[in-house]
């Protein structure tokens, strides 16, 4: 039987944890905003910086904006009402007080799933056909509410300003090539190494890239925690992602755009070895470990 304190302590824990992701999401973030100050003085200036930077969020607010719609649509999703996919979406929300999403069932026999949507009140979660063919119900509960996780952390917020800063500093280091090739940087051509700036328009999109990953990785790990306090027992998304491991190996996903690889509960596309390093999705025995030893 577990005592008051002993409660106590299993929430500091949680609460500890939770604050601990945050500040690791915020280090990196702030580490991805360093890495485009830097990039835009050394390539574009400060103006080619502010250009990209508003260039690219132009870009992800839209996607960002009507997420819900775009990708459901890309995947020929198809809303339901009612089902076993549908109940339990509606008793997690019932269970945590959540508001209800819009859910819908994709035709693809690949078991997976995805969430997504701009905010609690405007989101869609998704899940394959196959997905409902191999999960018990219990293990339905525990992929869905890591899903519903996400949307309340905000997560799809967080990765669309991970995703509009990455993108700036992928279009200056573009600037820069055509610059080079066209004939200068500019005025202070003559203040400029060519060769750092050579290095740096391969080594800037790069660490964005691996900083933009690490920051997704970071919101998974926080996603499982979350999903499983919400069901109850962190064995439930445990055994799902056991068998959605194995089976996405089996039966690959096909017809995956890369944009939305990182929405997906597990990495609809085969990566290891230096892959790894530009994955979306931490290690799903990884992933396994820490639920299996959450108290």
């Amino acid at each position: 039987m577990v005592t008051a304190s002993g409660r106590k302590k299993q929430q500091l824990r949680k609460g500890l944890s939770k604050e601990m992701n945050t500040l690791k999401t915020i280090i990196l973030m702030i580490l991805l905003t360093l890495v485009l100050v830097w990039a835009g003085a050394a390539l574009g200036g400060r103006g080619g910086a502010m250009i990209a930077l508003v260039f690219a969020g132009v870009m992800n607010f839209g996607s960002y904006w009507f997420s819900d719609k775009i990708v459901v649509k890309m995947y020929r999703g198809k809303e339901v009402n009612d089902g076993p996919l549908f109940q339990v979406v509606q008793e997690i929300c019932q269970r945590n007080n959540l508001p209800m999403p819009r859910v819908y069932t994709l035709p693809q026999s690949t078991p997976n799933a995805f969430a997504t949507g701009r905010n609690p009140k405007h989101a869609a979660v998704a899940a394959t056909d196959g997905i409902l063919q191999i999960l018990s119900r219990e293990e339905l509960m525990g992929v869905m509410a890591h899903e519903m996780s996400h949307v309340g952390n905000r997560d799809i917020l967080i990765g669309t300003i991970a995703a509009t800063i990455a993108g700036a500093i992928s279009y200056l280091a573009h600037m820069a090539q055509w610059a080079a090739i066209f004939g200068g940087f500019g005025r202070d051509d003559e203040d400029r190494n060519p060769f750092v700036l050579i290095i740096m328009m391969i080594v800037a999109p790069l660490a964005a890239m691996l900083v933009q990953m690490a920051i997704s990785r970071s919101r998974e790990y926080e996603a499982d925690k979350a999903g499983a306090r919400m069901v109850g027992n962190p064995f439930y998304l445990a055994n799902a992602l056991r068998k959605l491991e194995s089976a996405n190996r089996q039966i690959p996903m096909k017809g995956v755009n890369e944009a939305t690889a990182h929405m997906f509960i597990v990495n609809p596309l085969n990566g290891s070895g230096l892959k790894s390093l530009f994955s979306t999705h931490p290690p799903v025995e990884e992933r396994i470990r820490r639920l299996e030893n959450m108290r």
